[in-house]
């Protein structure tokens, strides 16, 4: 059986640094969420600084393996997810042929989400952490940002979590993010339109 490489190690850091620091600021983010986890804790200012810390970590440590890593390789993978094609409309309407490159439009769309998504966590959680020193920067819609984010962001996680882990067409691909290589009969099947040999 023949493997291709999908994804370089720069591409699978970004992925598993993104997952850790999400499953962090998730959990803790719970915790200051639902009064029950919060009274089961206990600690409540030291989540709230694991919370805080954890977001700054995140995001500086997705800043660092993208300036340490193949910086050429993310501005490739970038241009590809960002370009969207009427394959990949035929795709999202499921109409055939809706032949996909390396990335399919769900791929893509998710992929175009989580970036939104880390910005606009980021965003509201430093003005969350600033208007509590500086009533300047207390904006009610920071709150409900920061929250509908959590559900939007949950939503996607399920999704993402179904189609990498369970769904037996597409849970090979959680393979090329362990190890970069997928089988290529596997990658002619789902995604016809990718160059293999690139």
């Amino acid at each position: 059986m023949r493997y291709v490489r999908r994804f370089s190690r720069t591409e699978r850091v970004l992925h598993w640094v993104n997952a850790i620091g999400f499953f962090l600021l998730l959990a803790t983010g719970l915790i200051l969420y639902l009064p029950s986890l919060a009274a089961d804790v206990g600690d409540r200012p030291t989540i709230k600084d694991i919370h805080f810390w954890g977001g700054i970590g995140w995001v500086a440590a997705l800043v660092l393996v993208a300036l340490l890593g193949d910086r050429r390789g993310l501005l490739r993978t970038a241009r590809e997810i960002d370009g969207f094609s009427k394959q990949d409309l035929n795709w999202l309407r499921r109409r055939r042929p809706s032949e996909q490159g390396r990335f399919n439009a769900g791929q893509k769309l998710n992929a175009s989400l989580t970036a939104a998504y880390l910005v606009l966590f980021f965003v509201s959680g430093m003005l969350l952490w600033a208007g509590e020193r500086d009533t300047r920067f207390r904006f009610a819609s920071t709150v409900i940002l920061h929250d509908g984010l959590l559900y939007a962001s949950l939503a996607l996680l399920v999704g993402h979590l179904y189609l990498a882990v369970i769904h037996p067409a597409t849970r090979h691909a959680l393979r090329g993010m362990v190890t970069g290589t997928v089988r290529e009969d596997w990658a002619h099947a789902h995604h016809p339109r990718w160059d293999v040999s690139d």
